[in-house]
């Protein structure tokens, strides 16, 4: 049983939910290497109405109070598309904060557990905030790294507090540094020949189109990730969710399709790493912080970037398009250096996905950040 200053609140209310979205500026108030995320985006990431992870999900949110002040969060969620996919009904968790403290986070993992447990889970996997096609995993290597869009940050020892709940490791992800000097003749001679084949064209995603393009980008990803761990599936209306989006940021200079025949055939999606933008701003946009973002918009360019997928369709990873890969690699690297990006994070990759691994390696990427992801049965 907790201690008798220590309760376990679920959020039901604006006012806990502010607390649930406030708490890591108190856990990182003293960590330079965090960015606060802008308040909007978190506020609009847990509304039912405007996220629709929610058409497909169960979720409870979990608040953790000591003495009336709050000390640590959790998250737990059941992804209805995840079981229709596996055929298991696997319970999550994520967003998952916490003093340095086992009592604390001990009481929130057992409250996640009793929401997932009534709710029929027979297993539990995460952190996934919310979902695997969210941000994901635990960070457990490269604390003093540059933090990068949409991939999570944490303190060193939230690895202990979360093995102390009897979660054993499930899948390590790779996140690897790329710094754009020259690309390595062995990816180049396989990129210039295929470049050569008359029905193949590789060209920018269209901002007068983007949803289009999404959708494109979206049944690529969904043909190309099918038979990968833990996948679940794009849906249509997340698509028109993200085009709202990334049509705040994106930039279609290193956003790629590569189509055969005028058809859809692999995709790059490379976005710029607005976490730049915003250091500083500790989430907010109001009164000042609109202005600053907009000046350091227009007046400092981006010089890093985050490769966030590259995906190719299963019926064209054979001859003679199976060095689509390389392809999309050095196109990204020329166009992306062009527009003055001189470094790149490839995130994330599955420590087990060999061949996707050894061709990063083979462009010159360096594995320097690694994410856990922890199961546990109930």
């Amino acid at each position: 049983m907790p201690s008798a200053e220590l309760k376990i609140v679920p959020v039901e209310t604006k006012s806990e939910l502010k607390q649930f979205i406030g708490l890591p500026h108190q856990i990182y108030q003293n960590d330079p290497h965090w960015i606060a995320p802008l308040n909007f985006e978190r506020k609009r990431l847990f509304n039912p109405k405007k996220n629709p992870f929610f058409q497909h999900a169960q979720v409870q949110l979990f608040l953790a109070k000591r003495n009336g002040e709050v000390v640590g969060r959790i998250s737990a969620q059941i992804d209805e598309e995840y079981e229709k996919r596996h055929g298991k009904r696997v319970g999550h968790f994520g967003f998952f904060e916490s003093e340095n403290n086992p009592e604390t986070a001990r009481v929130l993992f057992e409250h996640a557990e009793d929401y997932l447990k009534k709710n029929r889970a027979v297993s539990v996997t995460g952190p996934f905030n919310f979902s695997i096609n969210g941000e994901s995993g635990l960070l457990v290597e490269g604390f003093d790294q540059p933090l990068t869009l949409m991939m999570p940050y944490n303190p060193p020892y939230y690895e202990k507090l979360i093995e102390e709940n009897n979660y054993q490791k499930c899948k390590d992800l790779y996140a690897w540094n790329y710094l754009a000097g020259d690309i390595p003749d062995t990816p180049l001679q396989l990129a210039a020949e295929l470049a050569k084949h008359p029905d193949l064209t590789v060209r920018p995603i269209r901002l007068s189109e983007l949803e289009a393009d999404l959708e494109k980008i979206m049944d690529i990803f969904n043909s190309a990730w099918a038979n990968n761990w833990g996948f679940v599936p794009l849906q249509n209306y997340e698509v028109k969710q993200m085009a709202k989006d990334l049509k705040l940021f994106i930039d279609p200079k290193i956003a790629l399709i590569a189509e055969i025949k005028g058809e859809p055939a692999a995709m790059c999606l490379t976005l710029p790493n607005f976490y730049e933008y915003i250091r500083g701003l500790n989430g907010k946009l109001f009164p000042l912080g609109f202005l600053k973002l907009l000046w350091r918009i227009k007046r400092r360019k981006c010089d890093n970037a985050r490769l966030l997928l590259l995906g190719i369709k299963k019926e064209f990873r054979q001859h003679p398009f199976n060095m689509l890969s390389m392809l999309l690699y050095t196109e990204i690297h020329t166009r992306g250096k062009a527009n003055g990006y001189m470094r790149g994070e490839l995130s994330w990759t599955l420590e087990d996905n060999t061949s996707i691994n050894q061709g990063i390696e083979l462009m010159g990427g360096k594995r320097y950040k690694t994410y856990r992801i922890y199961e546990k049965e109930l």
